[in-house]
């Protein structure tokens, strides 16, 4: 899905108003009234999406005429992992699937699935009966596979299947319960399956920290290089660009330039931009900024603008399958909850209102890159 839009130089327009409103510059004018913003997926050329919890969206019309007025692909957060889908033995709960399905299909979204096999979704059932039953598990997630990708062919256009395989940092695999029992060919068992059941599917590699960790980067271009040698049918490299702010632009530019050399689809496929730090593990957030003050918004609105730029410029036109972000407001990111922090990584803040995070990525978008030498 490519969406053509007009374009023009927004920067230094966007960033000046930017200044002159948070900034109090002096223009002549007693105040200045930002102009009424676009849709962000009428001003892009590839999908524009958001990770979204469903019933939260449904319950709030605010929320959901804002999501669909910017957005038009969309990822469930929780209610297609597995541990949601299988969560006891024998039995599968398709509804909320089958619900963003439909509501996928009634407001013309495109609909990706996160993720297939992740080891922090696994149920303990399957674990449980593994670990008496190692055999089994190949089988089940052969069977698993089949079904769910089975029954949503050609509703959901790509999968995650295989997601954060790779430890935190460095080069190893990470030694998950999949990984202990199946060995590394659970990740290409799990893309063949996958592609069985839908060969028009395009099937990621989904994982963090490669856009700042060289080290690990390299050993998932490594994976990546090994299953085509095989013939392995991926067909995307997922960027989860949980970036934070003190992240140099020139490393970001080096990892999406190594993945663009692999001719997969790039996703950058849970977006959000970070001040504060922490240590990747459950609350471990490390609160270096109390508040966010006007510097610190324009600072995040070019970190944003850059991103768009970079992808726009290193990842080859046909290559760009879309940008993503884990949320879009900053009241319900997903950082605050689990690491124990309060920021501010995402387009809208608290009361839903666009942030200069949300101006400097649509100028990225809009920036007329034809007229750049």
């Amino acid at each position: 899905m490519r969406m053509k839009a007009f374009r023009f130089v927004g920067r230094s327009l966007v960033f000046t108003i930017l200044c002159i409103q948070l900034l109090g510059c002096k223009s002549g004018q007693e105040s200045v009234i930002l102009p009424k913003s676009d849709a962000l997926k009428d001003a892009a050329d590839f999908p524009v999406g958001s990770a979204v919890g469903l019933k939260s969206l449904l319950g709030d019309t605010l929320i959901k005429e804002l999501f669909l007025k910017h957005f038009n692909s969309v990822t469930e957060r929780n209610q297609m992992k597995m541990r949601a889908i299988a969560p006891e033995e024998g039995k599968y709960y398709w509804g909320l699937a089958d619900s963003l399905v439909d509501f996928s299909r009634e407001n013309g979204l495109r609909l990706f699935g996160h993720t297939l096999i992740w080891h922090s979704s696994t149920p303990m059932w399957v674990i449980e009966k593994a670990r008496a039953d190692s055999a089994w598990l190949r089988q089940f997630m052969r069977e698993y596979i089949t079904s769910y990708v089975g029954r949503y062919k050609g509703k959901v256009d790509g999968w995650d299947v295989v997601n954060e395989g790779m430890e935190t940092s460095g080069g190893e695999f990470r030694k998950t319960f999949w990984y202990n029992t199946l060995g590394e060919e659970y990740i290409a068992d799990a893309f063949r399956y996958a592609h069985e059941a839908d060969p028009d599917a395009v099937l990621f590699y989904n994982d963090f920290n490669i856009e700042r960790d060289t080290a690990k980067l390299h050993a998932v271009i490594r994976m990546i290089k090994n299953l085509q040698k095989e013939n392995v049918p991926i067909g995307g490299l997922g960027f989860q660009m949980h970036i934070r702010m003190d992240i140099p632009d020139e490393t970001i530019a080096y990892a999406l330039k190594l993945g663009a050399e692999t001719g997969l689809q790039i996703h950058l496929s849970e977006v959000d931009v970070i001040f504060n730090r922490h240590t990747d593990e459950y609350g471990s957030g490390i609160q270096i900024y109390q508040e966010l003050t006007d510097s610190m918004k324009l600072e995040q609105g070019e970190k944003y603008r850059n991103l768009v730029h970079m992808y726009r410029t290193i990842v080859p036109e046909e290559q760009q399958y879309g940008i993503t972000f884990w949320g879009f407001i900053d009241k319900y990111s997903w950082i605050r909850g689990f690491f124990n922090i309060l920021d501010w990584p995402l387009l809208f803040d608290d009361n839903l209102r666009p942030k200069p995070a949300f101006d400097g990525f649509m100028s990225g978008l809009q920036e007329n890159l034809e007229q750049k030498p």
